[in-house]
């Protein structure tokens, strides 16, 4: 309870300011530290993730990096159909690996395998040697038309991508020569038959060459150019804005813009938007670039990315035949077709080159290209592989990506330099927003792959972070922090207004009952003192005497109720508890208020039944009679203008072994919403300002005070007219 000195002067407005002040107190720094619990939480979700996108990452770049190991470790020799097994000079010849057909899927979305010479002519080691009779090799002519269709669609991406030069003019027979196979003057006349405009077929059927010449490549108009340099591979790993601005170079443009306008939409349509327009939080990003160079600077490259140990430029000794006239030999054919390698008498040119590690970049048409540049004899030669951008990262990166619980919380995003090239957000299926702002989150973490595809970065963007294992219990305990708070103060409200209450009804009960003792007490000195002095005649004094009586045992009333009610509130009452008979009790009380309810001009009426009178009750025969006394003097009190001034006084059993006593009166009755009320303690039920009758608000509630402390209890009716009290006890068995 408030204590007393804070409740003087309180209202109900100032306690609830007053309330309102602590409980902000209190609940401030509550959901300051609830809320620093749950930054912790989410802090340590963040870094579990964090830790599985590292994870992730770092297996695909294993993944790359055996896969660079194995191109890598690729002779040069491996980029042409044929080559020499074991020691050069035992001639043994079979076909490159990379011959095999479909296409060695070492790479995921691997397209086919390419050279490009000096002079930027095209070759595929899918194709076998110019000249040479296909089916002598074990190639079919339908198996041939689908080498030669893969080989055209490489050779037109490279060429759209200004990489090969794009000679419309030449029929499928020629458009694959490589000059590996053929010593220079054999070139020299091909070049001259083709400037002609008639495909040399020799070696070749009738038939084949029909063929050949009908599976023609499509022209490239756009970037036709007699004119070739192999500086463009140069240009690749460039920013890809400034690539191509060398006006009056083969397959320049002169502006990004020109560029855009030769590319068709939907060679663009890689690219989603770019990281520099997400929204990433720069400053976890710092704090992972600082992670990183803190690292073993031989793990990581100049522009922060892994790279792999061991990748540096080597020296190789190559061996290649000189020449292709193998077509005869039919032993060797079978031998080939067999892929098992067999003597010819060929010459097999032994020669020394240098081979310089892969790179890796995104052309204009949204494929990516892994090459490396191989120099033999002072002059480059390109080599390498075409790759489909959304197969490639859906396997490296989309499926792994897929099978780990960041999945459901996070949004991969891969990028090439700057440009936004995929995207995976949870479980839903591969998209690619029509503007960057759909890409937005919050940073988890972000990575290059390793070298030499260190140009494509790994980005993990939080779209829902869930709680840490503890979010649980520390949401059932704000709960109950919120709950204890809430409503202990709701409760500590209405202790409040109930003491503010308490306390004014303790301010009228001191004003009443200094009243009703007063009144008493004044009567009764006031007609002593005139039977004193002698100025009441003979007549007179009897009345006097009756007034003097009744007051007496009014206040008599009142001073055992104050009693009785300070030992009710210091928890002290004392009761003599025995059986005794309802007839007996009834008796008593017909003696004790019969003079009262006649000298306040009322007609007493006992209603006493037989089975009642029969019955025993435990009871504390002094308090029931206060109980009686109380309600009798209630109905007197308050039915003083009745039309009958009856008191009714009832005594009944009850079916589950009760008796039911009752008091009635013929007054106005109580309101109903006034009945739940008028058993609390000072409780009146008339205003102070137009109260008519005399009362302390004591009298009921010691009633019911007293009929619960013995095992009973008491409620209230109207009874049409008047008010009706009845209360009961349980019924004891009499041995």
């Amino acid at each position: 309870m408030l204590p007393g000195r804070m409740i003087e002067g309180l209202d109900r407005t100032r306690l609830r300011n007053l309330l309102v002040v602590f409980f902000l107190a209190l609940s401030a720094p509550t959901a300051v530290l609830v809320w620093q619990a749950y930054s912790q939480l989410k802090w340590e979700a963040f870094h579990q993730y964090r830790g599985i996108a590292e994870e992730l990452t770092q297996r695909i770049d294993a993944r790359l990096n055996e896969m660079v190991e194995v191109a890598d470790a690729r002779s040069f020799a491996d980029y042409t159909f044929l080559v020499v097994s074991g020691d050069p000079s035992a001639k043994f010849v079979q076909r490159s690996p990379l011959s095999a057909y479909p296409v060695v899927a070492h790479w995921p979305g691997v397209l086919g395998y390419f050279q490009v010479d000096a002079d930027g002519d095209f070759s595929t080691p899918i194709l076998p040697p110019d000249g040479t009779a296909a089916d002598s090799l074990g190639i079919s002519d339908d198996e041939y038309s689908r080498r030669l269709k893969l080989a055209q669609e490489l050779q037109a991406v490279l060429a759209d991508n200004r990489l090969v030069r794009s000679r419309p003019d030449i029929t499928a027979g020629r458009g694959f020569a490589s000059s590996l196979y053929a010593p220079a003057t054999l070139l020299e006349e091909e070049k001259e038959a083709v400037g002609e405009g008639g495909p040399a077929t020799s070696g070749l059927t009738d038939k084949e060459t029909v063929d050949r010449q009908d599976a023609k490549l499509p022209e490239r108009s756009a970037y036709s150019d007699t004119s070739y340099s192999q500086q463009v591979f140069d240009e690749l790993n460039q920013p890809r804005q400034s690539r191509g601005h060398e006006p009056g170079r083969a397959g320049s443009l002169e502006s990004d813009d020109a560029a855009a306008e030769l590319l068709p939409a939907e060679q663009r349509a890689n690219v989603v938007g770019k990281v520099s327009a997400l929204n990433l939080d720069v400053d976890l990003q710092k704090k992972i670039e600082a992670l990183e160079r803190k690292a073993p600077p031989e793990l990581y490259g100049s522009d922060g990315s892994a790279i792999a140990a061991g990748r540096r430029k080597r020296m190789e000794q190559s061996a290649l035949p000189e020449s292709v006239a193998i077509a005869n030999d039919e032993s060797f054919a079978d031998e080939l077709v067999a892929n098992v390698p067999g003597p010819t008498d060929l010459r097999i040119s032994t020669f020394e080159s240098e081979i310089d590690p892969f790179e890796f970049s995104l052309l204009d048409s949204g494929h990516f290209v892994l090459f490396r540049q191989v120099w033999r004899d002072d002059q480059r030669t390109i080599q390498g592989l075409l790759l489909d951008s959304a197969v490639f990262t859906q396997d490296i990166a989309g499926t792994s990506f897929m099978g780990t619980a960041l999945a459901d919380t996070t949004s991969l995003i891969i990028a090439y330099q700057d440009d936004v090239i995929y995207t995976l957000g949870g479980r839903d299926v591969l998209s690619y927003p029509d503007v960057a702002e759909d890409l937005d989150g919050t940073l988890l973490y972000r990575s290059r792959l390793i070298a030499p595809l260190n140009s494509l970065e790994l980005i993990f963007s939080i779209k829902r972070l869930p709680p840490g294992p503890g979010a649980t219990v520390l949401g059932w305990v704000t709960l109950v922090l919120a709950a204890v708070l809430v409503g202990g103060f709701a409760i500590l409200y209405r202790i409040g207004l109930g003491q503010i209450r308490l306390s004014r009804q303790q301010q009228d009960f001191v004003s009443a009952v200094s009243h009703e003792l007063k009144s008493p007490l004044t009567s009764i000195r006031m007609y002593g003192e005139m039977l004193k002095e002698g100025w009441a005649d003979e007549e007179k004094k009897q009345s006097y005497y009756e007034f003097i009586h009744d007051e007496s045992e009014r206040l008599s009333r009142l001073i055992s109720n104050v009693l009785q009610l300070a030992r009710i509130t210091r928890n002290e009452p004392q009761f003599d508890m025995k059986p005794a008979p309802v007839a007996e009790l009834m008796g008593n009380i017909e003696s004790k208020i019969s003079s009262q309810i006649e000298s306040a001009g009322f007609e007493l009426r006992l209603n006493r039944a037989e089975d009642a009178d029969r019955a025993t009750i435990n009871i504390d025969e002094d308090c029931f009679a206060q109980m009686i006394i109380n309600l009798v003097d209630n109905a007197i009190k308050f039915s003083r203008d009745a039309g009958d001034k009856i008191i009714e006084i009832s005594s009944q059993t009850a079916g589950d072994d009760r008796v039911l006593f009752s008091v009635r009166d013929y007054g106005p009755g109580i309101p109903a919403e006034q009945m739940k009320k008028i058993f609390q303690l000072f409780y009146r039920s008339e205003s102070e300002l137009t109260r008519e009758t005399v009362g302390t608000g004591i009298g009921l509630a010691i009633v019911h005070q007293l009929a619960v402390a013995m095992d009973g209890n008491v409620d209230m009716v109207n009874a049409n007219p008047g008010a009706e009290f009845r209360f009961w006890f349980p019924t004891v068995d009499q041995e």
